[in-house]
């Protein structure tokens, strides 16, 4: 145990060193081309507003106080070469101007000429500090080459080494810390292997388990074994008594969850009824020669709330009531197909990558799930220019897969967990169970479903069925 601690903290400290390095030495590189850039963009802004011939000859003339300006401003040194490697400029004071290098290297131009980009990196060493030396073409507004950009970068690495440091002692006190713990729970995990039989049944008797057990029986056990049994077997009662008043109170809370959502649902059709029918009394008069209209305006009114509470009913019954399990051998692609015939949307597709997957599922239901689904999709929606919502069936293995894509409006991460719960929705209007039924349904037949999402873009639903 102490081996499994010791080998992965070296090796996670020599990859976080590793780790380190190449993030320093990555951060040096991107410093040192962006400096770069940055240069080459103020000396080519300087050569396109030079009054003097843009030749190499020149360079002198154009750079000589511009130079110390764009160094000033960019807070960098650089120096500019003519094409045989002779310094021309430089923006250092004049009294450092003697490090510089007056003539370039041949392998310097070698490798500048040489290269792809036209551009070369120099690393060298001195000091113990690492720097680094950037050449590049500086050209004329043609592009012709007449100088040579010298940029000398040192790296300075003790903001990295400061971080390296910090992070390994951290590190150091998690793996004393996991050394400690696993030295400690070795000692417990041999003791516990070694604990008499009465520990073990102490042990036993405060174990929660969540699911039910047997009970042991065992016949003229020893006095040790008998106290072990015993324990084991009282915790297992007690399981079992926790377990029938959980599913009671359950129940209960379900059924009065459930029979408030009826209620509630019910009374929104029934405040408008009765106020319509406290006006029409209020207004009555047998005289009126509109009174006809009032009248068939008023049964109208009741009719429409009527529906909506036989609506109300139909979709509570529907929910409340499982499929049968009814295994007919059909062609999933052609029900699905049949399931899209009563939708005259005309942005509604169909794809599939076979004519034929066969499966034994029930008709009605699969024919339940999918127009739910559509209509969940069609209802996210409302405010898109250019709807589109994508059916498909394809083969997954031993399974029939399902998919309805739209690119509507989304559905939230906060709402993940609860979105195939009965009665939840995320619309103004309805009840909230047409998921919780396809939940439902799919579930009967051995069967998942789940959903991707993305806020703004649309959503995936995705159902499997087994074939067979």
């Amino acid at each position: 145990m102490i081996l499994l601690v010791v080998i992965p903290s070296g090796l996670i400290t020599a990859v976080a060193i590793f780790q380190y390095r190449e993030q320093r030495k990555d951060y040096h590189t991107e410093r040192l081309a962006r400096k770069e850039e940055q240069i080459k963009q103020s000396v080519n802004y300087t050569l396109q507003n030079t009054t003097y011939p843009i030749t190499t000859e020149n360079l002198g003339l154009i750079f000589k106080e511009d130079i110390y300006q764009i160094a000033d401003v960019q807070n960098q040194n650089f120096n500019i070469y003519d094409l045989s490697g002779e310094l021309i400029k430089s923006s250092r004071p004049k009294f450092v101007v003697d490090s510089v290098a007056m003539c370039l290297d041949v392998e310097v131009l070698d490798h500048l000429i040489e290269s792809m980009d036209k551009r070369y990196i120099e690393e060298n060493s001195a000091a113990g500090d690492d720097y680094q030396s950037s050449y590049t073409y500086i050209t004329d507004l043609k592009f012709k080459p007449i100088g040579i950009l010298n940029l000398p970068y040192f790296e300075d690495n003790s903001f990295y080494d400061n971080e390296l440091q910090e992070f390994l002692m951290r590190l150091g006190g998690v793996y004393l810390l996991m050394l400690i713990t696993a030295i400690g729970f070795a000692y417990f995990v041999s003791k516990y292997t070694t604990r008499s039989l009465e520990t073990v049944s102490d042990m036993l008797g405060r174990t929660d388990l969540n699911k039910r057990n047997e009970k042991i029986l065992i016949d003229d056990p020893s006095e040790e074994i008998e106290k072990l049994v015993t324990s084991y077997n009282a915790m297992i009662d007690e399981l079992e008594r926790s377990a029938v008043k959980l599913a009671r109170s359950e129940r209960e809370q379900a059924w009065r969850e459930m029979a408030k959502q009826v209620a509630h649902e019910i009374k929104n059709p029934l405040t408008p009824m009765r106020l319509s029918v406290q006006s029409f009394q209020r207004k009555f008069d047998p005289k009126d020669p509109d009174m006809e209209n009032k009248i068939n305006e008023f049964s109208k009114t009741l009719i429409q709330q009527i529906d909506t509470m036989s609506s109300i009913a139909s979709a509570f019954s529907n929910f409340a009531k499982m499929p049968a399990q009814q295994n007919e051998t059909l062609n999933v692609v052609t029900i699905v197909k049949l399931a899209l015939d009563i939708f005259n949307e005309d942005y509604i597709h169909f794809i599939s990558s076979e004519e034929k997957i066969i499966a034994k599922l029930d008709r009605t239901q699969l024919i339940r799930v999918v127009t739910n689904l559509i209509k969940n999709a069609i209802q996210a929606l409302p405010d898109v220019k250019t709807p589109r919502i994508l059916v498909s069936v394809s083969s997954d293995g031993d399974s029939v897969k399902i998919s309805v894509a739209d690119n509507g409006i989304g559905i939230s991460d906060s709402f993940r967990e609860k979105i195939f719960e009965p009665k939840f929705t995320t619309k103004t209007s309805g009840m909230g169970l047409g998921l919780g039924m396809v939940k439902n349904i799919v579930e009967t037949y051995d069967g998942s479903i789940d959903f991707t999402s993305q806020p703004g873009k649309g959503t995936v639903f995705t159902v499997k069925f087994p074939k067979a």
